[in-house]
């Protein structure tokens, strides 16, 4: 948590100017756009353009930050988060307080998004995250705090970008911030070691909580609680194998949730080692090929030949059993 007295030096008022003590750059507050555990973002201007800055009390915590968009600036044609733009310390009463200042991101979080533009964008933007979290965990990190609040969709044309980088932790760590809705310990599903895997829970959470916008509370907790809420939404039924399995760890990689879910879209078989189909799906499956059954035309053509044999095997067996009555008379 942040020091109450320098969490006040890091709250300031619309108009103020944030001077950098190192580079001498001028940031003009806007704005505040939001807060959490390790410090507060600000819209801000500079040279009239909008970017974000972010200040904290936390130096470890901004410098690990920075790491992290500086890890993204790494791969190429990445949108995983904002571009970096500077990092400096402000002095405030004398008081150093560290600060940095990325590329503004503009428009709708996901929930917002699909709410104007209807649910059939939900797996379109699914599949755009998961495509980013592969990039991101390749390269060893774990984003941590993933909610839709964190993710942002610009455009046209549409495209789902991650901003608030305070949650991202490197692979193989605890997880630093988390929100208990889409964290797999608080629903008893796992731990809060940063790897792949509490990723792709929370991004089964942000599945099903499309279809409840407001959440819900944990009850028995589990995963029957959430596979009963997913049977309850008439969208979320044709994703549940995959969002199930998310749950319960059961995908390695993005790259595999995101196969899944585009094979599922596409009316294909998903991976194996998935949880079991439901009995319409298991039917399915068990549907005889093509040409598995012979036509009705041929089916009698069959027939008719295998009555021509059995006459004339039965004439030949006659044939015999006369010559020898013969033989054996004389």
């Amino acid at each position: 948590m942040m020091n109450h007295s320098l969490k006040s030096l890091c709250k300031v008022n619309p108009g103020t100017v944030i001077l950098g003590k190192w580079h001498q750059k001028k940031y003009m507050i806007v704005k505040e756009l939001g807060f959490g555990a390790n410090g507060i973002v600000y819209l801000a201007e500079h040279k009239g353009k909008r970017v974000a800055l972010k200040m904290s009390d936390n130096g470890i915590s901004i410098t690990t930050e920075v790491n992290v968009l500086k890890s993204f600036a790494k791969v190429q044609g990445s949108s995983l988060g904002p571009s970096l733009i500077d990092v400096d310390d402000w002095l405030n009463n004398r008081v150093s307080v560290s600060f940095y200042v990325m590329e503004y991101i503009d428009g709708p979080n996901l929930l917002s998004f699909i709410g104007q533009k209807g649910k059939s964008w939900t797996v379109v933007l699914l599949l755009q995250l998961l495509k980013d979290l592969e990039t991101l965990h390749h390269n060893g990190w774990v984003f941590g705090d993933l909610k839709p609040e964190n993710l942002i969709i610009t455009g046209p044309p549409s495209r789902i970008r991650c901003i608030d980088v305070g949650g991202t932790t490197i692979q193989g760590r605890a997880i630093k911030e988390f929100t208990e809705f889409y964290d797999r310990g608080y629903w008893g599903l796992g731990s809060r070691k940063a790897e792949p895997s509490y990723d792709l829970f929370a991004a089964g959470m942000i599945m099903i909580n499309t279809a409840y916008p407001n959440r819900f509370s944990k009850k028995a907790g589990g995963i029957s609680q959430l596979r009963e809420a997913i049977r309850q939404k008439q969208e979320l039924i044709p994703f549940e194998r995959v969002i199930v399995r998310s749950l319960q760890g059961g995908y390695q990689s993005a790259k595999q949730m995101r196969d899944d879910l585009l094979a599922l879209v596409t009316n294909q078989q998903v991976s194996d080692n998935a949880p079991e189909p439901s009995v319409s799906k298991q039917a399915s499956f068990n549907k005889p090929k093509a040409n598995q059954y012979p036509s009705r035309k041929t089916y009698k053509k069959k027939k008719k030949s295998r009555g021509w044999a059995e006459t004339l095997f039965i004439l030949l067996l006659m044939v015999c059993l006369y010559t020898l009555y013969i033989m054996f008379r004389n």
